[in-house]
């Protein structure tokens, strides 16, 4: 059996700046910090966080302590939640990927120039919802062609688009052309708004399943970028393709033979100790060979807040 793991994989410089973001609070104000949500969808990074004194919650009514120390997630949140926590007077920072920022700054920018927006993601993930916040009576989201076929806007002259960041890009690309076919006018982000990690990840799948009879992605069943890397795989003509959180996935697939060639990857908040994992399984099963393929280096780094002092209601 041959294994080819494809690079890039794994954190995005969104993920490793959170989670660090997560990691110093905890060392200069010691525990309990408490994170709203999933600091990033991946449970064994959780776990680990929780382990060192990270309390997560959901709504911040969660929160007894007035004086909490409060930290948002890498997927973003809405006005009405930093609102809310502001009233609360709790201590707040903020872990929000700057790609996804960018997102809620062109909603801002765009509803208070009178335009309708068009969000092109899917309506429950906890980033669309953070990003329709900003501008709620003027955002509508579209998932698909078919919704993108059949929405109504006040003036069609004034609308504008944006995208969630961990969507398809080729999925995403026949939505953008269909509305843009509808609107002629539409305005459109300057650049795409799906994250360059996403694209990259996709990229590399797409070579990968090629050479692929099979394909693991490692990833949370929550996490969007993940699940789109099984989709483009699967798209690629790879029928066995598989979303897995850690090596007990494997108990859920078929047979893996000996003359198979295996492929690997992992969406973008996946610690690599479950890559490394998952290809010492492999080799107990049989793996002879062990491969990686560089498709693009990444050495993009998020800077910290100016401050990494809480900010306070």
């Amino acid at each position: 059996m041959r294994v080819v793991v494809a690079k890039p994989r794994g954190f995005c410089a969104g993920v490793e700046r959170a989670i660090e973001i997560v990691e110093r609070a905890l060392e200069m104000y010691g525990p309990p910090i408490y994170v709203r949500h999933a600091i990033v969808h991946n449970k064994r990074v959780v776990d680990s966080l929780r382990e060192k004194g990270a309390v997560f919650v959901e709504e911040l009514d969660e929160i007894e302590n007035p004086e909490a120390r409060v930290i948002f997630s890498a997927h973003g949140v809405s006005p009405a939640v930093i609102d809310e926590a502001k009233k609360r007077g709790f201590h707040i920072v903020d872990a929000v990927c700057p790609l996804v920022t960018k997102v809620h700054n062109e909603v801002r920018h765009y509803s208070e120039m009178g335009y309708t927006i068009i969000l092109v993601g899917h309506r429950d993930h906890v980033e669309v919802i953070g990003t329709k916040g900003e501008a709620p009576e003027s955002v509508v989201v579209v998932e698909s062609v078919n919704e993108a076929l059949s929405i109504h806007v006040p003036d069609p002259e004034k609308v504008a688009y944006v995208t969630q960041t961990t969507l398809s890009v080729d999925d995403t690309k026949e939505i953008v052309t269909t509305l843009e076919k509808r609107f002629p006018k539409i305005t459109k982000p300057s650049k795409l708004d799906i994250c360059y990690a996403t694209q990259n990840r996709q990229d590399a799948v797409k070579k990968l399943a090629e050479i692929s009879d099979v394909i693991f992605i490692v990833g949370s069943p929550e996490s969007s970028n993940s699940n789109r890397l099984v989709e483009v795989a699967k798209s690629c003509g790879v029928k066995d393709a598989y979303l897995i959180e850690d090596t007990d996935g494997l108990g859920n697939v078929g047979r893996l033979e000996r003359d198979m060639t295996v492929g690997i990857s992992s969406g973008a908040s996946t610690p690599e100790v479950i890559i490394e994992e998952l290809v010492s399984r492999l080799k107990d099963l049989g793996a002879t060979t062990f491969e990686e393929f560089s498709l693009k280096e990444e050495s993009t780094k998020f800077p910290f807040p100016h401050s990494f002092e809480f900010s306070t209601g």
